[in-house]
Order: C-alpha cells, then structure tokens, then sequence
C-alpha cells in the first residue's frame, strides 16, 4: 500500500463526500479510490466512513483522522513545490473555475502570458456560472462573484464588478429613452438570472435610493447572450460592465439611467486553506492581481469618456 496515495485518496473523499467525485479529482477510476480507502481501513483496523447508496459520512474515527491527514496532504504537496520551486521548473496540473462574463475577452491572453511562463503546468479550466465550493468539488480556486458557504476557505478581491443598464441607439429611437428608474417598467428588459435578490434592485444617484422590481422579458444565466440580445434592438439590458464596455465604447450600445447607478459586486478568488501555499497557484495568483487593480481596464474606458463615476456603489 502506498500510504499517501491512500491518505490523499481518504481526503478528497471526506472532503467531497463523493468516492466518485474523489476519482475525477485524482483522476483515476472509482474501484481505485474505493481500493486505497479500503487498505487504509486495514491498515488502522476500522472504518473511516459510514457509506450507503446515498450517502457517504466520516465515522468517528474519520473525523479525528481527518485534519491530519489533510495537513499531511497539504504539507507534503507544499514540499514538492519548494523543490520544483528551487528546480526553476513548476509542474502539473492546476484546476481552476471560473466566471464565463470574466473568462470569455478577458482571460486567454493572460493564460497565454502564464504558460510561456510556466510551460510543464497544465492549466484545467472549468467556464461555469455556477457557484462552487472548491473543497468539494477538488479546485485548486474559484474565481466567482458570490461567495460559497464553507468554513474552509480563504478568499481574496480581485477587482470589482459594475452594472450598467444599457441599450442599442436603434432600439432607444423607436421605443424611448427612460428617464427615471420606473420607466424601465414600461420596456422590454432583459435580465441577469442569477442575482441573489432575483429581478429587485436599488438605484442610487438621486436624493433618494428608488427600490424597484423588474418584470423583465428575458430571464437568462449568460450575459453574453444578454450583449447578444441588446445588439439585435430587442431590449433594455442590465450587463456587467466588463461584457458591455467594448460595445459602449463602440457606439453600438448606449448607456441607460447612467446617473443613476447600481450596487456593484466583486469578483473574488476563493481558494482552500490546504492550498494556499501551493506554488502553483501562487504563480496563477500573483499574475491576476497583478494585471487587474481596482479600475479595471473595462471600467477605466468607460471613466475616461466619462460615461462612468469613478465612485464605486456598493
């Protein structure tokens, strides 16, 4: 028995609670995730996990074993990069996830950047809006707005995420141009699915906050098919800037209620506390924040030309 791959084997199951979820984290087969458990199990002489069809839990000992093991894991990876670290040549496999608004115009020449970089590391990039733990799921980090409920991770911002109201100057022509929040009601409005507080908001800008709540006609998980939409004249949109900002710019897109602006968010990097000293996202990590500030270059633009407050809602 190789007693690390076991152990190693051990903490991606307690940590997803999944044997199968495990096996696509180590990327082996299920029978050889359930293998490295079971000789555990005979090495210690009882059973780490209470398992059924449905379900798989840590039995008492499990639980004790746990938090050793995971540092084990976690110091041991730690090593091996210091070697490859002092070796000059830093390797393997880093699995990130991450938003498709961010990803999709705004990522690949830094991937590029940081495999010249760092050629022998295989970048695996999952594009998904979902909100994911990175513990359970077996990522290196997440780059997300929303926050995931785990006590077992470190989060950091990275550069924060405005939302504009905007529209296509053919659309505005022939349907009107809103002049207060409310007038939105009386508009085709396409929407963003996965906000928290669903189709309510809050404008800022005037003497006070006005609180609405949308009857939009489209309701959708993608705001690149929200761009998509607002470019066709079917609509009014409420887009990230960081998707709508090269169209506004363009003159293809025009801004809706600009002096009425809305609460913005922060797109974070979340990672596991096991992690956080690993080389390789360490390198991934120091070339995001080193690219993006707090005015990101999309809203930069848009500042410049005057057409965004340089204050940030929140």
């Amino acid at each position: 028995m190789d007693r690390f791959l076991a152990i190693d084997a051990f903490v991606r199951v307690a940590e997803s609670k999944s044997f199968a979820q495990a096996a696509r984290q180590l990327r082996v087969s299920r029978s050889v995730v359930t293998a490295r458990i079971q000789q555990l199990e005979e090495f210690v002489g009882a059973p780490l996990f209470h398992r059924n069809t449905r379900s798989v839990r840590l039995s008492e000992l499990g639980q004790a074993f746990l938090r050793d093991c995971s540092d084990l894991v976690g110091r041991t990876n730690e090593v091996v990069d210091q070697m490859r670290e002092v070796s000059a040549s830093p390797a393997g496999r880093l699995r990130v996830h991450a938003l498709p608004g961010f990803v999709l115009g705004h990522l690949a020449r830094l991937l590029q950047e940081f495999q010249a970089r760092y050629p022998q590391i295989v970048l695996d990039l999952i594009v998904s809006d979902a909100v994911i733990d990175p513990v359970r799921e077996g990522f290196d980090c997440a780059l997300q707005i929303f926050p995931p409920h785990s006590e077992e991770l470190i989060s950091r911002k990275l550069f924060p995420v405005r939302r504009v109201f905007c529209a296509s100057p053919a659309y505005l022509e022939c349907c009107g141009t809103p002049r207060q929040p409310q007038d939105l009601l009386g508009h085709r409005i396409g929407w963003y699915s996965g906000y928290p507080t669903r189709e309510r908001l809050v404008f800022h800008g005037a003497p006070e906050p006005v609180a609405l709540e949308l009857k939009p006609v489209l309701l959708t998980n993608s705001v690149h098919l929200l761009r998509e939409y607002a470019l066709e004249h079917a609509g009014i949109v409420c887009l990230p800037t960081l998707v709508a900002s090269d169209a506004v710019v363009a003159g293809e897109l025009t801004l809706v209620l600009p002096e009425h602006p809305l609460g913005g968010f922060w797109l974070s990097v979340f990672y596991p506390t096991s992690v956080r000293r690993a080389l390789k996202l360490k390198l991934f990590l120091e070339l995001l924040y080193g690219s993006f500030s707090d005015t990101p270059p999309w809203d930069r633009a848009l500042i410049e030309r005057g057409l965004l407050s340089d204050a940030l809602t929140e």
